[in-house]
């Protein structure tokens, strides 16, 4: 249908002299700006609303009684990649359940691939039922602190800003490298000042945060704190309200949610992964969270829908009004978030709207290029007994810098279980070359055994946790042997695992399949003895060096704080 005759076609359907091509009818609709539940049907033409708060015929016509429409969910900041499925598992996943538009920045697999990994998700994200936007991954590699498989530099991104899911520069996380004015990471901020820039600025506050602000910075999902929160909304910065399989900053951050600042706020996941989705939901489950304590509901929707989409630039969704495209969900409860129908660009979602999508053909398959290691790989030798420890705090990707005196022998520390202290490396798998970084953490809980991960944020090299050398290397061996993925081993047996072939980072598997085998997994690592609820997501944090305190890479300890590595 050609422009004129598609608007000739709306305004025939809003004035009700041809039928809707859809129509809710008696419901009633939630207004996220007044906060009012309006009654009046709901008119779709093609995928735009082209009447509310009236009566209209439709060609389709979904009974809505007892029933409310909101807007379409809009995820503002997440991993696809910490799903553990492809795009399009994850648009069959969070769909139904009422997230129509996510903002997607594929820098696991940029950290991994480059360039051929930015473009498989921009391929996918094409092919999805659900808008999928895509930012385009600003810190490959996060750091210098660590080996990554790639780098993107300035001119590499801007190659692919004008592609039509791309809205901008995804999260900075490299504050200190803007602090110093590091001229790499100065070229990549210059390069989008006419656009859109997601941040990542945990605990930076006074001067520093206004140094951050000032480089065209927008948003923070890695806020933890309400005072935190205040002043980066007194600065104007976008805080998207998280809430992912490890890091959980709703219960935090509800009290902040009011009619003033709701319209600078935002939702997301961040890395959340089907067996939570299934379990618990996704942008729905962060919405009733928020309700249960104390947010006011009009301006919890608010947030979810159009603040989110303000701050994103998406001007034509967010609202339930004619005009805005047709992302809609009825829900059987407000306050609860009860997903009851999706409608996404005016199409009704069931199976059927997943049929006949194009998806790009898997990438990364034998990213895992690392040679076979043995027990002694992982020896510790130090100056003496005594030295740093990284604290894991449950919930949370900011750790404690501890100190503690473990055993020590053969000039070497030992892991302690009767402190709760384990040895962790971080082996380099990239191929680059053969680094080993080894440190000690406070916080798994487990003994007689070893965890190991090819997920590593970011630069995704391979984690290991363990109380024993022999173990850690068992469970890195058979990491190798899958070619990425989850396992978990004890007293020298594989008692669980998971494959994540795609890059290291992806199952290539149904989101169900995937959720059944963390069910799994998890029963394996609890029967350990580790009471985290999410113990490879919160292994996968700890390679991070650009969030407070200590961490560790295939380098080494890094002193997140001073921004450099310090001898374990």
């Amino acid at each position: 249908m050609s422009g004129t005759a598609e608007l000739r076609t709306r305004i025939d359907q809003a004035l009700g002299r041809a039928p809707a091509d859809l129509v809710i009818k008696g419901a009633r609709t939630l207004d996220v700006i007044s906060g009012a539940l309006l009654d009046g049907d709901v008119a779709v033409c093609g995928d735009r609303i082209v009447g509310t708060c009236d009566d209209y015929s439709g060609a389709v016509e979904i009974d809505g009684r007892g029933k409310v429409v909101v807007p379409g969910l809009i995820d503002t900041h997440v991993h696809c990649e910490s799903t553990l499925v492809t795009p399009a598992e994850f648009d069959r996943c969070v769909l139904p359940r009422g997230t129509t538009t996510a903002v997607c920045d594929p820098h696991e697999i940029c950290n991994v691939l480059g360039e051929a990994g930015l473009s498989y998700f921009l391929d996918g994200a094409l092919g999805t039922a659900m808008d999928l936007r895509v930012q385009l991954s600003s810190c490959v590699p996060a750091t210098e602190l660590e080996t990554a498989g790639a780098r993107l530099d300035a001119a590499e991104l801007v190659r692919h800003r004008g592609h039509p899911k791309v809205i901008g520069l995804a999260e900075f996380m490299n504050f200190p490298g803007l602090l110093a004015k590091d001229e790499a990471v100065l070229e990549k901020l210059a390069a989008f000042q006419d656009g859109h820039i997601d941040g990542h600025s945990p605990l930076l506050t006074g001067k520093p945060l206004n140094a951050y602000l000032a480089c065209g910075i927008r948003n923070c999902h890695e806020t933890t704190e309400p005072e935190e929160a205040l002043e980066k909304l007194r600065k104007g910065m976008q805080i998207l309200i998280r809430d992912g399989s490890v890091s959980k900053d709703v219960h935090a951050l509800a009290p902040i949610i009011s009619a003033e600042t709701s319209p600078l706020l935002g939702l997301c996941t961040d890395d959340r992964n089907p067996l939570d989705i299934a379990e618990e939901g996704h942008l729905d489950h962060l919405i009733r969270s928020a309700i249960r304590r104390g947010a006011p509901v009009a301006h919890v929707y608010r947030a979810a829908t159009w603040s989110a989409a303000q701050g994103f630039g998406l001007r034509d969704r967010g609202l339930v009004a004619p005009g805005r495209r047709a992302d809609l969900v009825l829900l059987d409860d407000l306050e609860d978030c009860a997903v009851s129908q999706v409608i996404s660009a005016g199409r009704v979602v069931g199976p059927a709207i997943f049929d006949g999508r194009a998806a790009p053909a898997p990438v990364g398959l034998g990213s895992v290029r690392l040679d076979p290691v043995a027990a002694e790989d992982f020896r510790a030798p130090t100056t003496g007994p005594t030295g740093p420890v990284i604290g894991l705090i449950p919930g949370k990707i900011i750790t404690e810098a501890l100190t503690a005196t473990l055993p020590w022998r053969d000039g070497c520390r030992h892991p302690d279980p009767e402190q709760d202290i384990l040895k962790i490396c971080v082996l380099a798998r990239h191929g680059v070359n053969r680094n080993i970084g080894r440190a000690f953490v406070r916080g798994f809980g487990f003994r007689d055994g070893a965890l190991a991960s090819s997920v590593g944020h970011d630069s995704h090299n391979i984690c290991v946790v363990g109380d024993n050398d022999a173990d850690m290397a068992a469970a890195v061996n058979r990491l190798i042997e899958l070619q990425g993925g989850f396992v978990a081993v004890r007293n020298g047996q594989v008692a669980g695992e998971i494959a994540l072939p795609l890059a290291g980072l992806m199952s290539l598997q149904p989101f169900e399949r995937v959720a059944d085998d963390l069910r799994s997994l998890r029963r394996a690592v609890k029967a350990m003895g580790c009471p985290l609820p999410e113990p490879f997501i919160q292994l996968a944090f700890l390679p991070l060096p650009v969030i407070p305190h200590l961490k560790i890479t295939d380098r080494g300890l890094v002193d997140v704080d001073r921004f450099e590595l310090i001898a374990a």
